[in-house]
């Protein structure tokens, strides 16, 4: 009879153990290098991403995991049929790191994907996504062969070869520059999408592009060569399609050799006012593609900047908002298709598949935003200039 009971006990015990450890309300615990919002219901759809939360490139992943977090939370606080778990995993921008770093959030029972915060470890895990047929809307890793022959991966960002199209246009219809130069990274997919496109978009607006010098991720240290070169051949533009942090050194070396050319960057470059260290002034009149300016006075953006700046101490930049952006297209396409959590990863790509395809999308970085079956999003950038440390709408 002892045995019987202790026996009974036991496997009391061991059910109790086994119920903690699955989906039916208790809360897991947030994993070192990630983390987790959202709360653990049962009835929240499960949702996750990947990107650089440490290293170089950690600015762009805390950004966007954090606008994320905050549209959760929000969601979430409101009630309703959609509710949100949110997970972020570190990649360090690395593609082998991000493959890992999915499979754990697959392992976990991932059931939407954020897919990549950069370019080369979204083109890594959309091909597992694919395979998977886990829908996947990523917030800023803009290269086309994350989408390539994809169906079920969109983004929320310009596509590199837009931005190249976008940023010549509004240098030729604002006549910003005569005789202009470019300074890109040759071993990254993102700059040099970017330069081919630009420069055959200015060669159809007539620019004339006087110097094209590039570097490596080796080589992003000096950048006198360059700046010579542009200055010699009477530059009186310089074309930036590059992230900030090489960014902020060019300005720099610039000012050392007294070379004072208006600057005209794109969406990487967003975060270089927070960088560490540098000098702000150096940025002022600096101009850069964006779709989304924390300066911004209506009641939508500067709700969120006030929030971000409560919840993290710091100014929401472009990748933040794409996040935010990214959970709130989310609801839209999940109420619409009548989606519930209980529903298979493969069931809700379906569903995302047609609803992000025919919905109409107003966010934080862009209303009316559209969908190509090619996942490209369509909507306007807005043209910034820095002054006085802050974007100001040209």
């Amino acid at each position: 009879m002892k045995k019987t009971l202790s026996m009974l006990l036991a496997g009391a015990m061991l059910a109790t153990a086994l119920a903690g450890c699955g989906n039916s309300g208790g809360e897991t615990t947030p994993p070192a290098d990630g983390g987790e919002a959202g709360g653990t219901s049962a009835a929240a759809f499960k949702l996750g991403g990947t990107g650089p939360l440490t290293g170089e490139n950690a600015i762009y992943g805390q950004a966007a995991k954090h606008g994320a977090e905050i549209a959760v939370e929000e969601i979430n606080a409101a009630g309703g049929d959609i509710q949100f778990e949110l997970r972020y995993e570190d990649d360090e921008s690395d593609a082998e790191k991000a493959v890992n770093a999915y499979n754990t959030l697959k392992d976990w029972g991932m059931q939407l994907s954020l897919g990549s915060v950069t370019s080369k470890p979204c083109e890594a895990t959309s091909a597992e996504t694919y395979s998977d047929r886990i829908f996947a809307l990523t917030p800023s890793a803009s290269s086309t062969a994350t989408t390539e022959g994809k169906d079920n991966m969109f983004q929320m960002c310009f596509i590199d070869p837009a931005q190249g199209v976008m940023a010549a246009d509004k240098i030729a219809d604002k006549k910003l520059g005569t005789k202009i130069a470019i300074i890109y990274r040759n071993d990254d997919v993102y700059s040099s999408g970017i330069h081919d496109t630009f420069v055959t978009e200015a060669q159809s607006k007539g620019l004339e592009i006087v110097s094209d010098t590039t570097f490596t991720a080796s080589s992003a240290t000096d950048f006198n060569v360059q700046l010579a070169d542009a200055k010699d051949k009477g530059a009186d533009l310089v074309f930036l399609p590059i992230y900030y942090q090489p960014a902020s050194l060019i300005l720099s070396q610039a000012k050392e050799m007294n070379y004072t050319p208006k600057f005209f960057g794109v969406d990487g470059m967003d975060g270089i006012l927070t960088l560490e260290n540098f000098d702000t002034s150096l940025a002022e009149g600096v101009m850069l593609l964006t779709p989304f300016n924390a300066s911004a006075t209506d009641d939508k953006a500067a709700g969120f900047v006030s929030k971000y700046q409560e919840k993290f101490g710091e100014t929401p930049n472009q990748f933040a908002a794409d996040g935010y952006d990214c959970v709130y297209a989310y609801k839209q396409a999940l109420e619409a298709a009548g989606a519930t959590p209980d529903m298979s990863a493969s069931d809700l790509c379906d569903k995302m598949i047609e609803q992000f395809t025919s919905i109409t999308f107003d966010g934080l970085t862009g209303t009316g935003a559209t969908w190509g079956t090619d996942g490209a999003v369509t909507k306007d950038p807005a043209v910034v200039e820095i002054k006085d440390g802050v974007y100001v709408t040209m």
